[in-house]
């Protein structure tokens, strides 16, 4: 007959396994989950406390509104942490490269996520990162504001600013994208939808 600690010594092993697969696998798929209630800041914040955090932190920093913040993230990644724009094909089956270096919640691309490190301090910053991208598109709303003269409150100029960059900006580019103007109007009333929303969760 077999005693008991002769089955705890040999379930052990197995119990262990199984642990490590359920640990490995939720760590592996959380970053990169997005929350549930893409249009209720309230639930996003609830499902995610440490978002909170980081927009108000990157709203006192460089003074941009939470919720133009979280409708920039919204419109450029639907809060994906390893967002990255299709893959372009030749021939129409050939795998091409990408359309950009855009990745993660703010598609920051490699040259302005660079730039940004360097002006912000924040030299370890990751684009995967929430609290890195918040604080980055605060950043950038907030050199748009004093490179384009764009009101931090201004969420369809901003998101304009940020889509096309401070020069294109300034050129007017956006003036002949009318689907460029559409996600910026998506962005604006998105950004009403946020705020109006802020008073009832705070």
């Amino acid at each position: 007959m077999i005693k008991t600690e002769q089955w705890i010594s040999y379930f052990r092993p197995v119990t262990r396994a199984i642990v490590l697969v359920l640990a490995v696998g939720s760590c592996s798929s959380s970053p990169s989950h997005p929350p549930g209630a893409q249009n209720d800041i309230c639930s996003i914040f609830a499902e995610r406390p440490t978002w909170r955090a980081a927009v108000l932190g990157s709203a006192i920093r460089w003074g941009a509104p939470a919720e133009v913040q979280m409708a920039i993230m919204w419109a450029e990644s639907s809060f994906r942490s390893e967002a990255r724009p299709p893959k372009n094909y030749a021939l129409g089956f050939i795998p091409w490269g990408r359309a950009s270096s855009a990745y993660g919640y703010a598609q920051a691309i490699d040259s302005t996520w660079d730039w940004y490190r360097r002006d912000s301090g924040n030299t370890g910053a990751d684009r995967d990162d929430f609290e890195d991208a918040a604080d980055f598109v605060g950043w950038y709303m907030a050199k748009s504001m004093t490179t384009n003269g764009i009101l931090m409150h201004d969420a369809f100029n901003q998101y304009l600013a940020y889509h096309d960059g401070h020069t294109g900006f300034k050129r007017g580019d956006w003036r002949n994208k009318a689907w460029l103007q559409q996600v910026a109007t998506r962005v604006a009333d998105q950004a009403v939808r946020y705020r109006g929303q802020l008073h009832r969760c705070s």
